[in-house]
């Protein structure tokens, strides 16, 4: 970490062991051991059919796999292949690059007041085997810089904060990304010190391409992962096969796109990565599965199964998460035919209920529409909704799909990195939160 030109703290960690997971019936056992000899191994194998309920002893044969639990293997992919290793590099190399975000940032704007970057990056050797006989591994590496600016002016303070993440080697820093993460963090001060807090009510709402598909992340994709609908716990339990939105929409779950933060070769049960299309046409086809999942609903799994590290079992969880691109035109056609209403391309601070499928969004940038196009800078304001019938209120979609390149993590009782993007999409009668 580069704080205001000096290194203000680093760190190293090597993390090893191993999670064993027991299935008996419905119920699931899981244990962890830091140590890999045999009488670990045992002790935790033994805790996890504690756990689970498991009471058969000395079972040497491989017990007979569930419907839909099977896999192919051996596919072949990789999907971030690693050019120059972390564990290679000479971590002093990394001073110069962050030293000159720093310089980039604060040559651009005389309002800079702290500079904050971070560059970490990791590389995990994983090893996965089952009583299915299948066994595979996977190297992953995964790096990130951040850059989080402070402005001042006037007596008015701002902060912005940009950042940049893939699954890739020592070739991810460069100069090119330094210059884009330094665009990025200096792109629209002007607008964030001019904005001011607009009238709320329910109105249509245009979501800019990119990073605003957190918005589809959290207030639907997670409705989409099965182990809510398998409890009965999401809006959409029961809604296979159903209309969920206009037709031509296309919602994606992709753990094969190259270097994306979201993608995996293999999920952390051994299920090769796939691109996973929840909604076809407007119809929802596919929740996201796990193993355990998928045998219950009687598919295949959908290579969901994801932890946060092997201290964690695997559950349903998104990877990249998009829309794919529509036939609408472009934003600005977006904004013409929305007339009124608020254009939104970042959103942050989040909040939704996967039972009832209501959200609320904090608005980090936007504008007022007026007339068509684009007029005040806005703050302060939240769009509040519910999932499924935003989903239905979507009246158009651009084709300008972009996949956020930023440092996007899941939080579902335990961490996982994603991406989500979107093309621009107009809404119909959501409800914006802002001055009476």
């Amino acid at each position: 970490m580069l704080r205001d030109g000096e290194v203000s703290s680093g760190g190293y960690t090597n993390d090893y062991g191993c999670g064993i997971r027991v299935l008996e019936g419905e119920k699931t056992g899981y244990a962890y051991s830091e140590s890999t000899d045999m009488r670990s191994l045992l002790e935790a194998a033994r805790a996890a059919g504690a756990i689970s309920g498991h009471t058969r002893r000395g079972v040497t044969s491989h017990p007979r796999p569930d419907r839909g639990s099977r896999c192919p293997i051996g596919v072949g992919h990789d999907y971030y292949p690693m050019s120059r290793d972390w564990r290679l590099a000479n971590t002093a190399d990394f001073l110069p690059g962050l030293h000159k975000l720093e310089s980039l940032i604060r040559a651009k704007d005389s309002r800079v007041a702290k500079v904050i970057a971070l560059l970490g990056y990791s590389v995990s050797e994983i090893l996965m085997y089952n009583s299915l006989g299948e066994l595979t591994s996977d190297l992953r590496p995964i790096a990130s810089l951040s850059v989080q600016v402070v402005y001042q002016s006037k007596g008015s303070v701002q902060t912005k904060s940009a950042s940049r993440s893939f699954r890739m080697g020592v070739e991810f820093f460069t100069d090119e990304l330094i210059s884009e993460v330094a665009a990025e963090a200096t792109a629209g001060i002007d607008a964030m010190f001019e904005a001011r807090r607009p009238a709320g009510g329910r109105m249509s709402v245009v979501m800019g391409a990119g990073a605003s598909g957190i918005l589809l992340h959290e207030a639907m994709g997670h409705a989409f992962e099965a182990d809510f609908n398998r409890k009965g716990q999401s809006v959409f339990a029961g809604k296979i096969g159903q209309q969920v939105c206009r037709k031509g929409i296309n919602i994606v779950d992709d753990a094969t796109l190259p270097f994306f933060r979201g993608s995996c070769n293999y999920d952390d049960e051994g299920v090769p990565g796939q691109k996973t299309y929840m909604v076809t046409d407007g119809v929802l086809t596919s929740y996201l599965h796990d193993r355990i999942s998928a045998a219950y609903y009687g598919v295949a799994p959908t290579g969901n199964g994801r932890r946060e590290s092997f201290r964690y079992h695997p559950i349903p969880r998104m990877r990249s998460t998009y829309m794919e691109n529509g036939a609408d035109g472009t934003v600005e056609d977006l904004i013409k035919m929305a007339g009124s209403g608020i254009y939104v391309d970042e959103f942050a601070n989040g909040e939704v209920k996967i039972g009832e499928g209501d959200f609320t969004f904090y608005v980090k940038s936007g504008y007022l529409i007026e007339n068509g196009r684009l007029t005040m800078p806005v703050k302060d304001i939240n769009i509040i909704g519910n999932g499924p019938q935003a989903l239905a209120d979507i009246v158009a979609v651009a084709g300008d799909l972009k996949v956020d390149p930023g440092r996007w993590t899941c939080g579902k009782g335990q961490s996982a990195p994603v991406s989500c993007g979107i093309p621009s999409v107009l809404i119909e009668n959501l409800t914006v939160g802002g001055a009476q």
